[in-house]
């Protein structure tokens, strides 16, 4: 008798390719910030784009303000606890948090956990160059999809690298057939020498989610093998993966079906960036009734004020933690695991502290 084939919560053998390779018709009055006929098609096409020159330093700069803020507070945090000898003030933005995982380990990641959106996030999510920009891609209709993150990607830390992955590996199933575009935007220039991102280009075309393991090494990250993109997503490995080098003030433009990691950060600065997603609110917000997205347009009004205080009441982190964690320890504020549904999603090839704190809630 043939061994069972054992199946996880996020396979699918359907494929549904027309949301993601469909280039949509070209609009008729371009809007500011719009993006031409060609970059239009190689985004359907290839599954990426990268944009230059999209947002102006008077965008960024109060995103970086706000990061220093952030990490200010955790510096004080830790070293009100005795966990940190020093502040590290005189230290700069692209500096500061590399001291503090340095007394700390796991500062990075307790950065990474507090999931703090501040308004200067808010204004470039809802930025109307960048909304017209995700118009063109899925219609008038659209809201900000619940996941967002900051990313900091300390220098030669390998906790903080992300392995091959599609987005929807993350998500729940009925994310698998719409389009959920994402935007990273790194703070500082970026290239493959200081921790930017690789994709596989043509990845998304059968419109495929693909086997992922979890979890790689000492993280808590999905992983989709090279071996199973040649054989799921007919991808040769050998040519089709393209370094994207973002410059500040540009950002690197995909969506949840299209393959990417992010490289080693090998630099002596911080590499701050930030992933923001829209979607349809037409469609499932696919993050397994964790949270809702927020609405920013609709077809029929292009300028809604978003509510902003119904979206910030849900700390989606939280939430999971007190899902997924086998125990919640409400007074450790400086516990550096991390866990959530998807985990359950698919086999736990590899066992750590990150899977030994799961615990699968239906």
């Amino acid at each position: 008798m043939a061994d069972e084939v054992r199946t996880y919560p996020g396979d699918c053998n359907e494929c549904y390719p027309e949301p993601f390779t469909k280039v949509p018709p070209p609009v008729s009055t371009k809007k500011p910030g719009q993006l031409s006929e060609d970059q239009i098609k190689q985004f359907f096409t290839e599954g990426f784009l990268v944009v230059e020159d999209f947002f102006t330093r008077d965008e960024l700069e109060p995103c970086k303000e706000a990061i220093s803020v952030m990490v200010d507070d955790l510096a004080k945090e830790l070293y009100e606890a005795g966990k940190i000898t020093k502040l590290h003030d005189e230290c700069s933005l692209f500096q500061k948090l590399t001291e503090l995982d340095k007394e700390f380990p796991g500062a990075a990641v307790l950065l990474f956990k507090k999931g703090i959106l501040p308004k200067a996030f808010r204004d470039l999510w809802v930025n109307q160059r960048m909304l017209n920009v995700i118009e063109e891609i899925i219609g008038p209709a659209i809201a900000g999809h619940p996941v967002w993150n900051l990313r900091p990607k300390i220098p030669k830390n390998d906790m903080l690298i992300v392995p091959w992955h599609q987005d929807s590996a993350y998500f729940s199933r009925d994310s698998y057939d719409h389009m959920v575009p994402t935007a990273w935007i790194p703070l500082l220039d970026t290239n493959e020498f200081n921790g930017g991102m690789q994709v596989v280009k043509g990845g998304h075309c059968l419109g495929k989610v693909a086997k992922h393991t979890c979890c790689s090494g000492k993280h808590w990250y999905v992983t989709l093998e090279e071996e199973e993109m040649e054989k799921t997503l007919g991808r040769n490995m050998k040519e089709d993966i393209v370094n994207t080098p973002v410059p500040y003030g540009g950002f690197l433009l995909f969506h949840n079906l299209t393959p990417h990691r992010s490289l080693s950060n090998m630099s002596n600065d911080v590499r701050w960036s930030m992933d923001l997603r829209w979607c349809s609110p037409h469609q499932a917000w696919g993050f397994h009734n964790i949270a809702e997205g927020i609405l920013f347009r609709t077809a029929e009004n292009g300028n809604i004020e978003p509510d902003w205080k119904k979206f910030l009441s849900v700390n989606r982190k939280e939430i999971w933690q007190k899902r997924h964690y086998k125990e919640v320890k409400e007074s450790d504020q400086f516990d550096t695991s991390v866990t959530g549904p998807w985990i359950g999603n698919w086999e736990i090839v590899n066992h750590n502290r990150h899977t030994e704190a799961f615990q699968k809630n239906d």
